[in-house]
C-alpha cells in the first residue's frame, strides 16, 4: 500500500523505474497514458513491429517525448526511444522491467525468455503466452533471479487479487472469476456474425477499427477459458472437469449461486474457478451483472464468523455461511502501473502461475476434416475450452494458442478437443519446443492434483 511513496522516492533520488513496453496497441497505450504522469517511473524504450503506431500513442495520450535517437539518448535525456526490435530493447541494460502486450504466444514466449537471460523482470500482459508456457517461464523467471507476474488491471490478475485478501485474513475460497456475456451458441459463433451480438453492423465495426476475430474471441468462450486457465495456474483453484458453464449470476446472488450442487448451488466443487453471465439464457438481462468485473466467494469457517457476516452486512446465501466479495470493473492498462511498481521496487509479482493446473484446449466449432487449416483464437473453426491439466496431457490436447495456422491431419468431431496427433506441426519452433517442455516438467504433478 505504500507504492506511491516508493515511487516518489525514486523519482526525488533521480533514479526512476526504467521500463520497456513492447507491442503499443490498445492496452500498450493505456498503460502510457498513465505512466506519462506517475512520479519514478520512465518510458525508456518501446518496441512494436510498426515504431509509427508509437508514436502515433505516445501523441495520443501526451507526456511522453519519443525523440530519443538511440536507447542511451533516451537515458540521457529522458525521452523514450521507438524501436522495431523488441530483442534488443530486451538486452539494454539500463531496464529494468519489460512489458509484453504483444498479444502474440510466441512472441511473449521468446520475450520472457529473453528476460530471464538479461535479467530484466517480465510483466506479462500476454495471456495467452501465459497460459500456453507460464508455469514454465515463471519457474525459468525465478532460477534467473527476476520476478515474473500476470497484469494487473488484467481480469486474472485483480481475481488472485481477491482470493490472496481472502486467503490472508483466514477464509476459505468457494469459488472466484469473472463476468462476461453469454448465452448458449456462442462457442459456434464466427467473425461473419460476431457483430450481430454486439449490436452494431459490420461498418461500424470497421469504422472503429475493431478486429471481429479478437472481439469474436471475448464471445465464443475462448477469452474466457484463456483467463482462468491463468488464474487456476496462479491461485491454486482448479477448473470443473467439463470446464466453463457459465451460470447466470447477478451480484447479490453470487453466494446462492457459487456454492457446491449438493447444497443448491452451481459448483463442482469447493475451490474452483468459474465464469458468470451477464444474460440468463432466455436472453433476460440478468440484475446486478458484474459483466466488466471480478468476483471472490468464501465461507465463513466458525459459527462466530458466521455471525459477523451477519453484524457486518454481509451479502450472504440463506444459511449465512457463504458471501462475496466484487469489483464491478477492470481499467486494463490504466491499472498496470501497480504490476511495475510491486514487480520492481518490491520483488513481488502481481499473480504468476506456480503449478500447471488447468488449460485451454482447441476445441472444434464444426465438424473438422483432414486439410482444414485452423485460424486460432476467436476464429471460424475452433474455440479454447478450460480442462484441467492433467484433462489436457491425458488427452494430448492441442492448446489454443498453437492453434494458428496448422493444418488437420484428421477428423475432428464438433466439440471435441483437437489433439497433437491431429495436426501438422513444426517442432523447430520455439514456443512448440517449450510447451512440450512444460508439458512434460508437470506431468506428474498434473496427475497428483487429479487424485
Amino acid at each position: 500500500m505504500n507504492l506511491h511513496a516508493m515511487l516518489g522516492k525514486r523519482a526525488e533520488d533521480g533514479a526512476p523505474v526504467r521500463v520497456g513496453l513492447i507491442g503499443a496497441g490498445k492496452f500498450g497505450t493505456m498503460y502510457l497514458s498513465q505512466a506519462a504522469r506517475t512520479p519514478g517511473i520512465q518510458i525508456t524504450a518501446i518496441a512494436d513491429l510498426d515504431p509509427e503506431r508509437a508514436r502515433a500513442a505516445c501523441a495520443r495520450v501526451g507526456g511522453l517525448d519519443p525523440s530519443a535517437v538511440t536507447f542511451d539518448d533516451a537515458i540521457a535525456q529522458g525521452t523514450t526511444h521507438l524501436t522495431d526490435d523488441s530483442m534488443a530493447l530486451v538486452a539494454f541494460g539500463p531496464i529494468d522491467v519489460v512489458i509484453d502486450a504483444t498479444g502474440s504466444p510466441a512472441a511473449g514466449i521468446a520475450h520472457a525468455l529473453a528476460c530471464c537471460e538479461h535479467g530484466k523482470h517480465i510483466v506479462m500482459v500476454n495471456v495467452e503466452a501465459d497460459v500456453l508456457a507460464g508455469p514454465l517461464l515463471a519457474a525459468r523467471a525465478r532460477q534467473a533471479g527476476v520476478v515474473y507476474s500476470l497484469a494487473y488491471g488484467d481480469q486474472p490478475a485483480l481475481i488472485h487479487e481477491q482470493v490472496d485478501w481472502a486467503r490472508a485474513c483466514g477464509l476459505d475460497v468457494i469459488a472466484a472469476g469473472k463476468g462476461t456475456k453469454y448465452l448458449d451458441g456462442y462457442h459456434y459463433v464466427t467473425p461473419d456474425d460476431v457483430w450481430d451480438h454486439y449490436g452494431l453492423t459490420a461498418e461500424q465495426a470497421a469504422a472503429g477499427g475493431m478486429n471481429p476475430q479478437m472481439f469474436n474471441s471475448f464471445l465464443d468462450g475462448t477469452k474466457s477459458a484463456i483467463e482462468m486457465a491463468a488464474v487456476t495456474n496462479a491461485s491454486g483453484l482448479t477448473p470443473a472437469p467439463d470446464g466453463l458453464a457459465f451460470p447466470p449470476c447477478g451480484v447479490h446472488d453470487l453466494p446462492y449461486v457459487m456454492r457446491p450442487r449438493a447444497e443448491g448451488g452451481s459448483l463442482h466443487h469447493k475451490g474452483q474457478v468459474e465464469v458468470i453471465s451477464s444474460e440468463e439464457r432466455d436472453g433476460r438481462h440478468v440484475t446486478g451483472d458484474l459483466r466488466w468485473g471480478v468476483y471472490v466467494v468464501f465461507e465463513a469457517p466458525s459459527d462466530y464468523v458466521r455471525a459477523c457476516f451477519d453484524e457486518y452486512g454481509l451479502v450472504t446465501d440463506e444459511t449465512g455461511n457463504y458471501s462475496a466479495l466484487w469489483k464491478p470493473y477492470h481499467l486494463i492498462g490504466l491499472e498496470l502501473g501497480i504490476s511495475v511498481a510491486s514487480v520492481a521496487l518490491r520483488g513481488e509479482s502481481t499473480g504468476a502461475p506456480n503449478g500447471f493446473r488447468g488449460d485451454a484446449v482447441a476445441t472444434a466449432k464444426r465438424d473438422l476434416k483432414p486439410g482444414d487449416e485452423l485460424d486460432g483464437e476467436g476464429g471460424f473453426t475452433v474455440y479454447g475450452k478450460l480442462m484441467p491439466a492433467e484433462a489436457s496431457l491425458a488427452a494430448s490436447g492441442l492448446p489454443i494458442g498453437l492453434a494458428h495456422g496448422v493444418k488437420l491431419k484428421n477428423a475432428v468431431a464438433k466439440d471435441q478437443p483437437v489433439s497433437w496427433a491431429d495436426v501438422e506441426f513444426d517442432t523447430d519452433q520455439q514456443a512448440v519446443q517449450v510447451r512440450r517442455e512444460m508439458e512434460t516438467m508437470f506431468a506428474k504433478s498434473a496427475a497428483q492434483a487429479a487424485h
